[in-house]
């Protein structure tokens, strides 16, 4: 599916350049990708020109807070899902789940949850200071790349992952989305043969994965490693365990309830039923009818170009098999294994 030239993100695009960034990526080494026409390697890392220009802001200007919350993981790796349960929790008591007007009913995850490099590449004088207590933020920047105040600060650090060919399959169909154009004649033998290279927006995907795997077991209190897969499998026991890590744990399993239900996959897709004991208008309001029909999903745009529609395909778990061959999951499962060989992270097949 095609998408016209407006709904591609400013961030996939060059026009706010700084003469910095300019003479910066005129020396790095650089690739073509299938989500844009060149990516370019910085500190070890694969990256749109103008995600690279908001890193390198955020480097520079960016002040942590030790109350400050950080969600960070590769693309297409529940991203939009983890915004929405933390945002959840953290704001439960100002925004009760039960109520009818729950922010996360009206608006899409991530205008209530600033993306870092996003932000500093489309506002860099943009005040995060000016964000509820406690902020709450996202990131795709690697563990080696992120400010200096955010390594030495107390903040918490979620960091999800997904199963890399679900992964894989979700940033391939999401550039058929957004970048029709950059798609259209790169054949995805050759996506896979770059991912399994490293070399895509965020890759490499292990480097990326396996830093803040063992900054989890190094430093728990600080930094807690989840999976995509546990978020769909277990999301009770889950979003428990990121309460605690975030101290803000639950005193009833009734309130863990209400955000599982408000919270969960399918009600974002509305094709979900939520429980008799939620408020007749969240029911109404999270109807496939009622949100199918909502202008912010239906023809809703983010500030920087993206349609809304575009963050919700289908969430599954192995739903790789409908786009990989039997050959290209082969390829990507021989990569993982030999890139996370004694690790301790295994990804089910």
């Amino acid at each position: 599916m095609s998408s016209s030239p407006s709904a591609v993100p400013d961030y996939l695009g060059d026009e706010d350049l700084t003469q910095e960034t300019r003479d910066l990526i005129s020396s790095l080494p650089r690739e073509k990708g299938w989500l844009v026409s060149q990516m370019y390697q910085f500190q070890g890392r694969w990256h749109t020109q103008a995600l690279l220009q908001g890193l390198m802001e955020c480097q520079k200007r960016f002040e942590a807070k030790d109350s400050d919350i950080i969600l960070v993981t590769n693309p297409k790796s529940g991203t939009t899902w983890l915004k929405a349960l933390v945002f959840a929790l953290i704001t439960r008591h100002k925004f009760p789940v039960s109520s009818g007007d729950h922010p996360l009913l009206v608006t899409n995850p991530h205008l209530l949850v600033p993306f870092l490099e996003g932000v500093y590449y489309e506002s860099p004088d943009f005040d995060f200071s000016k964000l509820s207590f406690p902020r709450l933020m996202n990131t795709h920047i690697p563990l080696l790349s992120l400010p200096e105040t955010v390594k030495s600060s107390s903040c918490k650090i979620v960091y999800c992952c997904r199963n890399p060919k679900d992964m894989f399959v979700s940033l391939w169909h999401f550039g058929k989305k957004l970048a029709p154009e950059e798609t259209a004649d790169y054949p995805i033998e050759k996506a896979v043969e770059a991912f399994c290279q490293g070399k895509f927006i965020g890759g490499p995907f292990w480097d990326h994965v396996l830093e803040y795997w063992y900054a989890s077991l190094e430093n728990p209190n600080k930094v807690l490693f989840v999976t995509y897969e546990e978020l769909k499998k277990q999301t009770g026991d889950t979003i428990k365990r990121i309460a605690e890590f975030l101290g803000c744990g639950f005193i009833g399993e009734e309130e863990v309830s209400g955000i599982v239900k408000l919270c969960s996959f399918e009600s974002f897709l509305g094709c979900g039923f939520v429980g008799e004991e939620e408020e007749r208008g969240i029911v109404k309001l999270c109807s496939f009818e009622s949100l199918s029909s909502l202008e912010v999903n239906r023809e809703g745009k983010l500030p920087n170009g993206m349609e809304t529609k575009a963050f919700f395909r289908k969430g599954d778990v192995g739903g790789w098999g409908d786009t990989l061959s039997e050959s290209l999951a082969e390829k990507i499962d021989r990569t993982i294994e030999e890139k996370f060989q004694g690790s301790g992270l295994i990804f089910s097949r």
